[in-house]
């Protein structure tokens, strides 16, 4: 089946009658992405959420100099929006690519608010996907805050490891806010040590 994958996702939080899955699988449409192809572009209307299937997708925001801050990165089996504008159903803030070909299962809004009436059960999930990025992102601010940036490239590496082998340093950069040459000191120091 086409849809084991987000199944076997949601089966981790909440249990779905065969009638259920099949109601919730008519509403998913999948998309298979080439490498830096985009999802959404900042000021289109914000209106999908994107379950990863494979590949890595990627968060960023523009500053008025052009200059990207990566904001998150999406791998296999992950959730990714631009939350604040999917949820208010207003143009997005930020724009979302493939790192690498990616196969993406998207969810309208209006199907979701559909889908909580009708299941109730899937209040309890997504309120569980909100609630870990809501946590995941406290955290990372409270480490851009308090901890220096060898600290924090140290604590990515430890978290996310298949992203450091499949992202380039200039998008690990902007996701630590740091210059990818510094981080290429990092990563020298790194090896001498």
């Amino acid at each position: 089946m086409a849809y084991d994958l987000i199944l076997q996702n949601i089966a981790k939080h909440i249990s779905l009658t065969p009638a259920e899955k099949q109601y919730f699988t008519s509403m998913l449409k999948s998309e298979e992405l080439k490498k830096k192809a985009l999802v959404l572009r900042e000021g289109q209307l914000c209106n999908n959420i994107y379950y990863v299937s494979s590949g890595i997708l990627r968060a960023y925001h523009l500053d008025k100099d052009a200059k990207e801050a990566t904001i998150m990165f999406a791998l296999s089996d992950w959730w990714i929006t631009d939350m604040f504008c999917f949820i208010n159903c207003q143009p997005a803030m930020l724009f979302i690519e493939a790192v690498e070909n990616s196969s993406i299962v998207g969810l309208q809004k209006k199907d979701l608010d559909q889908l909580l009436i009708e299941v109730p059960k899937f209040e309890r999930f997504f309120r569980i996907i909100m609630q870990n990025a809501y946590i995941r992102e406290q955290l990372r601010v409270i480490q851009n805050l308090s901890l220096s940036a060898e600290e924090r490239y140290h604590s990515f590496l430890t978290k996310y490891p298949q992203v450091v082998k499949q992202v380039t340093q200039k998008k690990i950069a902007s996701y630590l806010g740091i210059t990818p040459e510094f981080l290429s000191s990092l990563k020298v120091n790194k090896t001498k040590n």
